[in-house]
């Protein structure tokens, strides 16, 4: 439905950090871009979302000395897991996969830009208050639907899944476009365990069509 008032597809993070070979990769996540690339012209709106983090910024594990990687820290009132260091303003890892055709892409997102917290969800910052401005946008179209995919599906693609749910939009994750990483282990699972809950719905890429 190529219209005011139709779908919205929101392509999170497909970035070469989280790719094979990346600082924080995600495995195979790589092989959801043919099928992101094979819908996204698909949509009357596309959104891409960029992890955008300065150097300093209070993810990185190696930002808090005596802190062990993937271990956690309150900050700001926050729960922080820490990460190795990735996505970086202006680094080849914080660049787009050169898979990914940004050709129908008419909005990019840049998130986690603020240093003092983390961005996982496309449309609030870590304390789920802080907005992107993502809602305004989409709203400003009459977006109903709002279709998910990236990376990773048990992070920022749940996020913004929960996120956009809330907002009111109608929304979907398309599971054979995104990727996860399980951490813990079972994470991807009560992920989508979550979502189901939240009332997000989760079909596959050749589902598309019933729904825009």
């Amino acid at each position: 439905m190529n219209e005011t008032g139709g779908s919205a597809l929101i392509i999170v993070d497909v970035q070469l950090d989280f790719c094979p070979g990346g600082s924080l990769e995600v495995k195979e996540g790589d092989k959801i871009i043919p099928v992101i690339n094979n819908i996204s012209e698909s949509f009357y709106k596309v959104v891409a979302t960029q992890d955008w983090h300065p150097a300093d910024h209070i993810s990185f594990a190696k930002n808090h000395p005596g802190k062990e990687l993937f271990s956690t820290v309150e900050i700001d009132g926050i729960e922080q897991t820490l990460w190795p260091e990735h996505c970086v303003q202006g680094s080849r890892g914080a660049e787009f996969h050169p898979d990914l055709n940004l050709n129908p892409v008419d909005l990019i997102i840049r998130k986690g830009n603020n240093k003092r917290i983390d961005s996982y969800s496309a449309f609030f910052e870590n304390d789920h208050k802080t907005p992107t401005g993502l809602e305004y946008y989409l709203k400003g179209f009459n977006i109903k639907r709002i279709f998910v995919c990236g990376l990773a599906t048990d992070y920022c693609v749940f996020y913004t899944a929960m996120d956009a749910q809330y907002l009111g939009f109608q929304t979907f994750v398309i599971e054979d476009a995104s990727k996860g990483v399980d951490f813990p282990e079972g994470n991807i699972k009560a992920s989508i365990e979550k979502m189901k809950k939240g009332g997000v719905r989760l079909i596959k890429s050749e589902d598309i069509k019933d729904f825009i």
